[in-house]
């Protein structure tokens, strides 16, 4: 069975997670810009003349990985170290179960169409 990590982290944490990936032997990720909020609601900002408004669409990085099940701690782990700067706001990582993976050039299915030369699954 495959799993697929839908991670939303600060955009600039992405270079340190990435870094952390590919140290583990994550190989493939797909990386989407995206805005959001969560329980914050957005942050505040002053203004001139002493006002101040909320900006409640925050960028952020959304990184997507599909990986075997024997994999998947270890992954959301290092996202988790890696993402973490000790405020609110890190973001959150999602797990959702993945049924078939189908690589178009080679038509290879499951495990085998997501396995890098290199990656995590071979070392």
């Amino acid at each position: 069975m495959t799993k697929k990590i839908e991670a939303i982290i600060r955009e600039e944490k992405f270079e340190a997670v990435k870094a952390a990936l590919t140290d583990i032997g994550i190989v493939g990720l797909n990386v989407i810009p995206v805005r959001g909020r969560g329980r914050s609601g957005g942050i505040k900002i002053p203004g001139r003349n002493g006002d101040s408004y909320v900006v409640d669409m925050i960028p952020k990085i959304q990184v997507n990985i599909v990986l075997s099940d024997d994999n998947l701690d270890v992954t959301v782990d290092t996202i988790r170290r890696a993402a973490t700067s000790g405020s609110s706001g890190d973001g959150v990582i999602f797990i959702y179960p993945v049924e078939d993976v189908v690589r178009i050039s080679s038509g290879e299915r499951g495990r085998a169409a997501i396995t890098y030369q290199g990656d995590i699954d071979s070392r």
